[in-house]
């Protein structure tokens, strides 16, 4: 069973892709902060199913305990084929009136952290010579702009970055890095915006719909599968054609 590591698995987009790929025969070692009542019944029902699936608590500001982290979890599981790094955070606001804490705080969750854990997991997928990486980007990162993301769209496009050069860096290792750019996903945090919001969004949409959680889990699914052994250094837009 191939072991792939997903962060901020505990709701949502995470939480989505975690349990499909357990569904799909993958280990999945799912990191977040701490384990929500949706991941821990989860895991119960995969647990009837052979336990595919696996919480670690984790806090990814803590850049220096990353690569311990790594190793614990290649000690106790094996080699690591995947990786989707999907921890990040949605702090929006004007640059001119968001405080500098919180611009640090996104650089450090949305870009160094991945950046770093992509480092030590890469070193157990070079000794097998395979391996899978998919980092889950945003369409703000490069084809679009929303006033009040700034910061945020820059770490996103640093991901993107890192995601084409990273390919060349590895591809002839036999792994493959490629992103996931959502648009507006229908969770949560969009339910939670007025009727009218929400219409104007789904105007603005080529389907006329936003996307689901689980549109965005069968698009890394298909990146991590044989499938998609020759697309590497590619960015993914899921955005019902919100883009188009």
């Amino acid at each position: 069973m191939r072991n792939v590591v997903v962060t901020g698995a505990s709701r949502g987009i995470g939480l989505a892709i975690a349990t499909t790929l357990a569904a799909g025969g993958y280990r999945v070692l799912a990191i977040a902060r701490s384990e929500s009542e949706e991941l821990r019944s989860a895991i119960a029902a995969g647990s009837a199913h052979g336990g595919a699936l696996t919480f670690r608590a984790f806090d990814l500001t803590d850049i220096a305990a990353i690569a311990g982290l790594v190793g614990s979890l290649r000690n106790e599981f094996g080699p690591l084929y995947g990786l989707v790094n999907n921890a990040g955070i949605g702090t929006s606001g004007m640059l001119t009136l968001m405080r500098d804490d919180q611009i640090e705080t996104l650089a450090r969750v949305n870009m160094i952290a991945p950046i770093i854990l992509t480092k030590y997991v890469l070193r157990s997928m070079l000794i097998e010579r395979a391996g899978r990486i998919v980092n889950i980007a945003s369409i703000v990162g490069g084809s679009t702009g929303y006033s009040g993301l700034s910061a945020y769209a820059a770490t996103k496009a640093s991901l993107i970055g890192f995601t084409r050069s990273l390919a060349r860096e590895v591809g002839q290792l036999g792994i493959t890095v490629n992103a996931v750019a959502p648009g507006f996903v229908d969770t949560q945090m969009t339910r939670d915006l007025t009727a009218e919001q929400r219409g104007q969004i789904e105007r603005r949409s080529a389907l006329r719909r936003l996307p689901g959680v689980d549109d965005i889990a069968g698009s890394v699914e298909f990146l991590l599968s044989e499938r998609a052994r020759n697309i590497t250094g590619i960015t993914l837009t899921v955005d019902a054609g919100n883009t188009a």
